[in-house]
C-alpha cells in the first residue's frame, strides 16, 4: 500500500507541475525558478494537537482534521519540499496529502478533468465516483472521488483542487477501498472539517 501511496502522490506532483508549465505562458520565470522562490516564501507549519488532530497550514488559511491514527509524516517520505504535506497511519494505508503550487489561471474544473485524465492513463481500471464542485467557507472547490488501482490493490481517492492567493491548493485522501461505503464516509468526514480562509 506505501506504493500506492507513491503512486497517487506522483500524479499530484504532475498535476502541479502541469499548472506551472501553464503559467510559465504569461511570461514569468522558469518553474524550477519560480517553484524554488514559493518553497522559500512559504512559511507552512503542521500543527497537531493531541485531542483533535487538527492541523493548521498556510499560515492558519487552511485548516482540517484526521483520525487520531494519521500523524505527520512529511520529513520521511524523501522531499523536502516546504510546500507538501504528508499525514498517514503507521501503516501507510490511509493518507492524506496536501501540496500548494504555484500561481495557474486555468478553472478548478479543467485541472480536475486532467487529473482525472492522468490517473485514468496510468490506471485503465479507475472508476470515477463524482467530480463536483463544492463551497467551503464560500469558496469554490473542485472534488473528484475514485477509485484507483495499482498492483492489485484498490484504494478510494478523493482530491480537492482549490485556490489560496491565487495558487492551487490539492488535498488527497487516500483510504483503502476494501469498504468502498467506508472508504467514502471516512474521507467525506475529513473533507467536511476542511475550512479555508481568503
Amino acid at each position: 500500500m506505501r506504493n500506492l501511496i507513491k503512486y497517487v502522490g506522483i500524479g499530484l506532483l504532475a498535476l502541479g507541475l502541469a499548472a506551472c508549465d501553464n503559467s510559465d505562458n504569461d511570461g514569468r520565470a522558469p518553474a524550477q525558478g519560480s517553484e524554488a522562490q514559493s518553497s522559500e516564501a512559504q512559511s507552512s507549519e503542521a500543527q497537531s494537537s493531541d485531542a483533535g488532530n487538527t492541523i493548521t497550514l498556510l499560515d492558519g488559511k487552511l485548516n482540517f482534521s484526521l483520525p487520531a491514527d494519521m500523524t505527520d509524516q512529511s520529513g520521511k517520505v524523501g522531499t523536502q519540499a516546504n510546500n507538501m504535506h504528508v499525514y498517514s497511519d503507521s501503516t501507510g494505508q490511509k493518507a492524506v496529502i496536501v501540496i500548494l503550487g504555484d500561481t495557474t489561471s486555468e478553472t478548478l474544473d479543467v485541472l480536475a478533468k486532467r487529473l482525472e485524465d492522468q490517473q485514468r492513463s496510468r490506471d485503465p481500471q479507475l472508476q470515477v465516483v463524482t467530480n463536483k464542485a463544492i463551497q467551503v467557507d464560500g469558496q469554490k472547490l473542485q472534488q473528484l472521488d475514485s477509485i484507483i488501482s495499482a498492483r492489485g490493490q484498490s484504494a478510494w481517492s478523493s482530491v480537492i483542487l482549490g485556490k489560496v492567493d491565487g495558487k492551487l491548493l490539492t488535498m488527497q485522501i487516500t483510504l483503502p477501498a476494501d469498504d468502498q461505503q467506508k472508504a467514502q464516509t471516512e474521507a467525506e468526514s475529513i473533507v467536511n472539517t476542511l475550512t479555508l480562509k481568503p
